[in-house]
């Protein structure tokens, strides 16, 4: 335990190290060349199936500069310029952050293409790939075991990348966000009489880089693509199979992900 002296030098030292950061932000936000740095923070799947197009036509309208994305389930610091943008599925409740909800994301759940779908009912017999105990009373797990409560969990994982290779592999059902499940040809949706709770994803930045050239001109990008594309996103249609199961019609996947 520290002594009040030692207390006193702590809060002393944590003052000055918030201070010198708060400077160094300013400072960076007052910079308006293009040709620096930007370190974003997402999600795997979001980085990889949302993010990627945007970064590489950012990267050809602006080449001088940098992008660094950092994928993560730990959530980066913006007042700690841990991060400059950071994309996210809770709203930011930092005073200092100017936020925004960037788009509304669609679950859907998938199994590996030719296998007889789960029935309608309660599960039983049925494998499933889910988050880890972690992230256990996500919407997704909970809807889960709400529509399918005797199915039997065969795998865990906090990466939906690794759920959504699972689920190609045959290992299970599992619950995906439409960009992810729709791109990959190995898996179809199903549709067990409703579809998963969809999440919003928020964006979010310091508001000492809101007049940062090249943060304003990414972010411009993103919401153009990503939030205007997933307007445009119509539903997929769904047929009974003869076993009384709903199966998903097979559509052009394209034309279901939001970028």
């Amino acid at each position: 335990m520290l002594t009040d002296e030692g207390a006193a030098v702590l809060w002393h030292g944590q003052h000055i190290e918030e201070e010198a950061l708060a400077f160094e932000r300013r400072l960076r936000g007052q910079d308006q060349r293009l040709d620096s740095t930007l370190r974003l923070s997402c999600s795997d799947w979001f980085g990889v199936h949302l993010l990627a197009p945007v970064i590489a036509e950012f990267a050809i309208a602006q080449p001088n500069a940098v992008v660094e994305l950092l994928t993560d389930a730990r959530l980066y610091s913006l007042p700690r310029r841990e991060a400059d943008l950071v994309f996210c599925i809770q709203p930011f409740d930092e005073p200092e952050v100017i936020a925004r909800r960037l788009v509304h994301i669609s679950y859907g759940i998938y199994q590996k293409k030719g296998l007889a779908p789960p029935g309608l009912g309660n599960g039983a017999g049925t494998d499933l790939i889910i988050m880890d105990t972690a992230f256990g009373g996500m919407p997704d797990a909970v809807w889960l075991s709400r529509v399918l409560p005797k199915a039997r969990i065969a795998t865990r994982s906090n990466n939906r990348e690794v759920q959504a290779r699972l689920c190609a592999l045959g290992r299970g059902v599992a619950v995906l966000p439409r960009p992810l499940g729709d791109a990959i040809p190995e898996i179809e949706r199903i549709n067990l009489g409703e579809d998963p709770p969809g999440r919003d994803t928020f964006v979010g930045y310091h508001r000492d880089l809101k007049r940062l050239a090249r943060l304003r001109a990414l972010l411009e990008l993103v919401i153009a693509r990503i939030s205007g594309a997933s307007r445009r996103t119509q539903p997929t249609p769904y047929h009974r199979t003869s076993r009384g199961a709903i199966q998903s019609v097979p559509t052009d996947s394209t034309s279901q992900r939001p970028g």
